[in-house]
């Protein structure tokens, strides 16, 4: 075959190829667009962020086919009926906090963060590799969704205070503005929990008809201004040790996607869970020294109050395994990967950081 014939039949071979592929090609990525509500007001850029990362991630993934328009906590739905509103099919997706919707069962916080739990690296292994994500399907299938982890905070503080808290006597009769597990755990402890709407948080503390407020951490609480009028910032927040925030799907919607879109969203999911922890990594502490340079007071949780809090988890804990199946089957898992989390966690990764704290706090590095 002379080379002007080979060059001419493999153009024609090409073009054919070329002919059969994109009619199937089109099949597999159809035009779809979604909606998707957050729980989160575009103010908290990171964690709102997230919704649109993956949007940006999907629609360049699919050449434009598959768009998902974001929205953001109010424009649709309140932020904590983003969940609700997408099992109903109002909305395709939402990106929100299982905890939230704990108090219709608490199965739901599982997949988000529950007192004295994971952190977020504990978190993503039992998830991704501990069948984590598998048991919180299983629960959410009951509730006509589906859900991927979307991002992570990291630990988040304890909270802003009025006032020291040195004691666990110090804690009876406060009023803290602290919602879910933590409210329940501190019940025991005296503490009177409050549920308080973000922009009305300032001005309770203000005028002392709240004495606390929990929030997320440096990069999100320096925006609120808290420290002008409860100067005391406590950690670590034991509540959301490693805080999971999901990609929820109305089950139906999602499983009439073409596998190739599914197989996308899961990735693009997990690309914003790192992308999200990455983020706050980066920005807290700038934020941490800006505030204590502004006049917050860090201060720690006293092992007193920290084992205090641990046994009153513990108690919940022990109520709501007894009469929760679902919760049970969930909690069970992760308190199993926990133990050997911490076991390993305690050899190189806490050394090697200590270490390098002390010298940090020895002005060497």
């Amino acid at each position: 075959m002379d080379r002007r014939s080979f060059l001419t039949k493999a153009a024609i071979g090409g073009a054919a190829a070329t002919t059969l592929a994109t009619p199937a090609l089109a099949q597999s990525m159809p035009k779809v667009t979604w909606r998707l509500t957050s729980s989160f007001p575009k103010s908290l850029d990171t964690i709102y962020g997230g919704a649109e990362v993956l949007s940006k991630m999907v629609s360049e993934a699919s050449d434009g086919n598959f768009q998902i328009q974001v929205f953001a906590a109010a424009e649709i739905v309140p932020g904590l009926q983003a969940a609700d509103a997408t099992a109903a099919g109002t909305v395709e997706a939402c990106h929100t906090v299982g905890y939230y919707y704990w108090g219709k069962d608490p199965a739901w916080a599982l997949g988000a963060a529950v007192p004295f739990g994971l952190s977020a690296r504990g978190m993503n292994a039992w998830q991704y590799h501990g069948g984590g994500i598998d048991l919180y399907n299983e629960f959410l299938a009951t509730q006509g969704l589906i859900g991927f982890p979307g991002g992570n905070t990291g630990a988040q503080m304890g909270g802003w205070f009025r006032k020291e808290i040195n004691t666990v006597a110090d804690l009876s009769g406060l009023k803290m503005r602290v919602g879910g597990f933590a409210g329940k755990v501190m019940e025991k402890l005296g503490l009177v929990p409050q549920q308080v709407a973000g922009g009305d948080i300032y001005p309770a503390l203000e005028k002392g008809t709240l004495d606390a407020t929990e929030w997320v951490g440096p990069y999100d609480d320096e925006k609120l201004g808290f420290y002008k009028v409860a100067p005391y910032y406590y950690y670590p927040g034991w509540w959301e040790g490693g805080p999971t925030v999901h990609f929820m799907f109305n089950k139906a919607a999602y499983e009439g996607l073409p596998k190739a879109y599914q197989a996308l969203l899961r990735t693009a999911c997990q690309a914003e869970d790192a992308d999200m922890l990455q983020k706050y990594d980066y920005k807290n502490p700038l934020a941490l020294k800006s505030l204590v340079a502004n006049g917050a007071q860090l201060r720690p949780f006293s092992q007193e109050i920290l084992e205090a809090c641990f046994n009153a988890a513990q108690e919940v804990y022990a109520e709501m395994t007894a009469t929760n199946p679902a919760f049970k089957k969930i909690y069970d898992s992760m308190v199993a990967f926990r133990a050997d989390h911490y076991l390993w966690t305690q050899v190189a990764e806490y050394n090697y950081d200590t270490f390098m704290m002390i010298q940090q706090r020895n002005g060497k590095i």
